[in-house]
């Protein structure tokens, strides 16, 4: 078995945040690999949107024959669930705080018409990005000790990406699991039980917005466990 860790928006340097996570799978014998998400800037092109993230996480799942988890974060499931169609090698998709799209639903869909707090909109630049002074709060309130390395990987991400809906979704035919963060301070964990409803199982974790860094065993535990 193999780990395909999709990150969120505006990061970069997906496999730092899933790191702690990663290091518990390897010693299980379990390879794992996070993939660079062009519209956060990773490619060093501007205005990169959905489709060159899709096309990204796609080659990688395509690049090995090994029964794969997907593992998408946030803005990643949205991602996963394009780039996971039809790719006979991925056995489970796993949304942690995230979505699970129908065909024709995007990030905005699920977003309220302003934006959140701690997102800073730049129209003019074609950006948007989480406000630097309100990241260890926000989404690392349970691994402040991480907030230092982790706010030097914030990123500035193509605003494309919120108005581009999914062409197709593989978590309609892909066995899946949904797991809530009950603490997490970005996406309340009521909207996350709605998200789960779509899902063939749910998974509660008393964490923030990243368990991965949180509680890696925990999270390590339950990719473990999956039948795949």
């Amino acid at each position: 078995m193999r780990v395909v860790f999709v990150h969120g928006a505006c990061v970069r340097d997906g496999a730092w945040w899933w790191h702690r996570t990663a290091a518990l799978l390897a010693e299980r014998g379990v390879s794992s690999v996070a993939p660079a998400l062009p519209s956060c800037g990773e490619t060093g092109v501007p205005g990169l949107g959905l489709d060159e993230d899709v096309a990204a996480v796609r080659q990688v799942l395509l690049d090995s024959d090994e029964p794969t988890v997907v593992v998408g974060h946030s803005y990643g499931g949205i991602v996963t669930a394009e780039a996971a169609v039809g790719v006979g090698a991925v056995r489970h998709l796993v949304a942690v705080s995230s979505y699970l799209p129908v065909v024709g639903e995007g990030l905005s869909t699920f977003g309220a018409p302003e934006p959140a707090p701690f997102l800073d909109v730049d129209p003019a630049a074609g950006t948007f990005g989480v406000r630097p002074e309100l990241l260890a709060d926000t989404f690392l309130q349970d691994c402040p000790e991480v907030a230092d390395d982790a706010l030097a990987r914030l990123a500035r991400q193509s605003l494309s990406v919120l108005g581009q809906p999914v062409q197709v979704t593989a978590w309609q035919d892909v066995p899946s699991t949904y797991l809530v963060c009950a603490d997490d301070r970005g996406t309340p964990a009521a909207a996350q039980r709605e998200f789960a409803r779509r899902a063939g199982t749910l998974v509660e974790l008393d964490a923030g917005h990243h368990p991965f860094l949180s509680q890696p065993q925990a999270v390590a535990d339950l990719l473990l466990g999956l039948p795949v």
